[in-house]
């Protein structure tokens, strides 16, 4: 997590330095080098993980007002007194990890933590805070309060998972007979009124004409995942061969969506094991007789899950990494 802390007094700049020696980032102070509330908080809302105010929550609240849009989309935001007494978590508690960065800044200082979330204040099982800790994503922030509000009000809730998910679940959760009896689910494949959780291990395997710009690769995975049922959210990081590792529309493709891209020689693609849709053009033109397959299992060190598809001179195929979900979703296990 990438922290931004600003201070607006000496006393406070000390204890962002002394907080950044424990959750690592950037620090600053209101009013010097040029350092505006209003920039600071415009800049850092849209690049770091989590920002950290040291000073009244009144300003911090002014400041950042203008720029949240969701759940789903907003950083952590935590505030401490310049005194370093309160650690309160103000905005995304549990997706942007607010509420364990708040645990970890008091920790760091002897702060009271201030949570308010109510899963959280009454001990009760947040799905939304299980995601973040088991590397998922939520493909439905708005659900989230279905199952919270179930689960507050004692009702029981119902999971369906594609993986066994170690350990027992917490009180309230119950495992649902089918898919589509659940009221949420842990699948790369999301389908009905359920709150879907996508484990982030997909490897996108890609094999493209030379030339290929990234509005055409970004067409070719929205038809990909429309085709297969797979939800975007699932994708992790891409892979091909190193022939295309100078393709500007393939690397742009991969920094849009924040993706790691491996590029892979054709010997090595060669020697990686399993059996995989061989083209015979394909192996004349890079030396090796499929692409997108191999790339995909080979980075992500796991199975092929969905084989080669094409559509307009681009080719696709996803694997999975290893992933082995458990039901731990608060710090202390």
């Amino acid at each position: 997590m990438t922290c931004a802390y600003l201070a607006f007094t000496a006393k406070g700049l000390a204890l962002a330095h002394k907080l950044a020696a424990a959750c690592p980032g950037t620090v600053a102070r209101c009013g010097e080098n040029g350092t505006t509330l209003a920039d600071w908080t415009a800049a850092q809302f849209a690049d770091a993980d989590a920002l950290v105010f040291i000073g009244a929550v009144g300003i911090a609240v002014r400041a950042i007002a203008p720029h949240c849009r969701g759940k789903a989309a907003d950083p952590a935001v935590v505030v401490l007194d310049e005194q370093g007494q309160f650690a309160v978590s103000l905005l995304s508690g549990h997706l942007g990890g607010a509420n364990d960065l708040t645990r970890q800044l008091a920790a760091a200082c002897s702060a009271v933590p201030v949570i308010t979330t109510a899963t959280d204040v009454r001990g009760i099982f947040a799905v939304d805070e299980w995601a973040v800790r088991q590397n998922c994503a939520v493909a439905e922030p708005e659900r989230i309060k279905c199952i919270s509000s179930a689960l507050l009000a004692g009702k029981p809730v119902r999971y369906f998972s594609d993986w066994r998910i170690a350990g027992e679940p917490p009180t309230g959760v119950q495992p649902a007979v089918c898919a589509a009896q659940a009221d949420f689910a842990l699948t790369l494949t999301p389908a009905g009124d359920a709150l879907h959780i996508v484990p982030r291990v997909v490897v996108l395997g890609v094999g493209c004409k030379r030339g290929t710009t990234a509005s055409q690769l970004e067409e070719a995975l929205t038809a990909f995942c429309a085709a297969n049922g797979l939800a975007p959210q699932s994708i992790a990081a891409a892979a091909s061969i190193d022939l295309k590792k100078e393709e500007p529309g393939l690397l742009q493709f991969a920094k849009t969506h924040g993706w790691t891209l491996e590029f892979y020689t054709s010997e090595a693609l060669c020697a990686v094991p399993g059996h995989f849709t061989a083209s015979h053009f394909v192996k004349e033109i890079t030396g090796v007789d499929n692409v997108c397959e191999r790339a995909a299992v080979k980075a992500a060190g796991g199975q092929l899950f969905v084989p080669k598809w094409a559509n307009n001179g681009v080719t696709l195929a996803a694997a999975l990494r290893p992933f082995a979900p458990d039901w731990r979703w608060k710090t202390d296990g």
